[in-house]
């Protein structure tokens, strides 16, 4: 990163996300250790540490980083983890997954995304992440299953297939609600039973698919 890109995410650390609850090291040096500024359209480069979400094109957002951290915090994932990621987007979020994890796979439904996504992340040297396009909805069964899952897009309840390829003693973080807000949502698997536990609201795109919403669905304005 330059200098200046320095000094705005060490404020954004300072001023947003400590005082709100991302106190986790490990997710605080993941941020240092990736720039965003790579993964907005050139036009938002200079609003890249403002905490806040921005339009990635196709619909779709880089989420706000404030979401993401507490999102990565209640993951808790690890270098023996094997993580998916349901909604690629720009690839930012996967580029912090992999400074976490022990490997990445992350899904994106819209094509050139995907491309484009990996892509950047190839040129940036993130090799532990691989991207699949698909409907992330439905997992992806052939890598199953995975000790963490993470959801960046919004889905009306916890979809039915990742459930069933989240491992034993697995967690999930996705938001679930309606269309127009839902609340962050830590899933954890004891066996057969999944423990949920409600973190606060919250509002992302839709998750489209077979076991989130239809493709006519209506996103947040």
């Amino acid at each position: 990163m330059t200098a200046q890109a320095d000094s705005v995410l060490a404020n954004l650390i300072r001023t947003e996300l400590l005082p709100r609850g991302v106190t986790d090291p490990r997710v605080l040096a993941a941020f240092r250790a990736v720039p965003r500024q790579a993964f907005v359209l050139p036009e938002d480069t200079s609003r890249a540490y403002e905490n806040r979400a921005l339009a990635i094109g196709r619909g779709q957002t880089i989420s706000q980083p404030l979401m993401i951290g507490l999102m990565l915090q209640a993951l808790r994932a690890g270098a023996e983890d094997t993580v998916l990621e349901v909604g690629t987007g720009s690839g930012y979020q996967a580029a912090l997954l992999s400074e976490l994890a022990g490997s990445v796979i992350t899904m994106e439904r819209i094509p050139e995304l995907a491309i484009d996504a990996s892509t950047r992340l190839a040129s940036l040297g993130y090799d532990r992440v691989t991207v699949i396009e698909g409907d992330g909805s439905c997992g992806y069964a052939p890598e199953a299953p995975y000790s963490r899952i993470i959801v960046s897009c919004a889905a009306p309840a916890l979809p039915a297939r990742l459930v069933e390829q989240l491992s034993d003693g697995g967690i999930m973080v996705a938001p679930v609600g309606t269309l127009s807000e839902q609340t962050l949502t830590v899933a954890t698997r004891a066996g057969d039973e999944i423990r949920q536990e409600r973190r606060g609201g919250c509002v992302f795109v839709p998750l489209v698919g077979k076991d989130g919403w239809p493709d006519t669905a209506e996103e947040p304005g």
